[in-house]
């Protein structure tokens, strides 16, 4: 009885700081999320339920002067039911939580923006296709000091693409692919505001897509922080700074988002002038 009014205590003092009450800023963490309400509510009453059963069998059965033990060494119906049923509500839980999964990693909506997200030890770093809505191929080997993300500059595609550090800038209401990389360790690109996370490999692109529905602005307003923003995380210890290995994702509206994409085309292309063209 102390422990469930302990639990409910430190709820009634943390939820308001924890990310649950500000709601999925995300279309498909609005599913996770209710995925994970449904689990907490058929764990919740299983736990309350086998808890009370624990101890009032323990205070009815406890030992008295006078009272024999009753020899039960086995039972083929209790050991079915208390086996089976579970093992049906957690298959199902499973299932639901496959198909999320499958959905997010599975093939993005073709209206979808690419941003490709690259980890290393330790920062972001961000590249979006430009006008050919293509991005350009990457190539370890050609990685130096002034390209560090390894971009094949020999593939035409890759003329016009944009690299950003740190920040990533993306429209509410259309849905966004992430294309992850890693350069050294594994990381791992955790969204907490979006319910989204996946491991960045070393030499294994992976992928995750999800719809942003609320904007940096509006969050703003809604939690009354005024320094308010999303932010990438790394979820995957990678080293000694892994602590510091933060970036911010800015969500606009369509017209913000296009105006500051213009705005870095242009200064890409300026900077495109002086890159050196590597050959194969």
């Amino acid at each position: 009885m102390f422990g469930l009014i302990g639990a409910w205590y430190c709820n009634e003092l943390y939820y308001g700081k924890t990310l649950f009450p500000q709601g999925s800023a995300s279309v498909e963490g609005e599913k996770i999320d209710l995925m994970l309400l449904i689990t907490i509510a058929i764990t919740g009453v299983v736990f309350v339920i086998t808890q009370v059963l624990l101890f009032w069998f323990s205070f009815k059965y406890q030992e008295k002067d006078g009272q024999k033990a009753f020899y039960f060494p086995h039972n083929t119906k209790l050991e079915l039911i208390w086996t089976t049923v579970p093992a049906i509500f957690l298959t199902v839980l499973v299932v639901f939580g496959l198909k999320y999964w499958f959905k997010i990693t599975g093939d993005a909506p073709k209206d979808s923006i690419v941003v490709e997200v690259t980890g290393h030890q330790f920062a972001w770093e961000f590249r979006y296709p430009g006008a050919d809505k293509v991005l350009g191929k990457k190539n370890y080997k050609l990685t130096t000091a002034k390209n560090n993300l390894g971009v094949d500059f020999a593939d035409p595609a890759s003329h016009d693409d944009i690299h950003i550090n740190t920040t990533m800038h993306i429209p509410v209401g259309v849905p966004v692919k992430m294309v992850i990389h890693s350069q050294d360790v594994i990381h791992d690109v955790g969204l907490p505001h979006f319910r989204m996370k996946m491991d960045a490999v070393p030499g294994i692109p992976t992928t995750q897509w999800f719809t942003p529905n609320i904007t940096t602005a509006d969050m703003k307003k809604k939690t009354g922080n005024p320094e308010f923003n999303f932010e990438i995380a790394c979820d995957q210890l990678c080293g000694s700074s892994h602590y510091a290995m933060r970036g911010v994702i800015i969500v606009e509206t369509m017209e913000e988002y296009k105006k500051w994409l213009a705005e870095q085309k242009s200064s890409t292309i300026l900077c495109s002038r002086t890159r050196p063209r590597f050959k194969i």
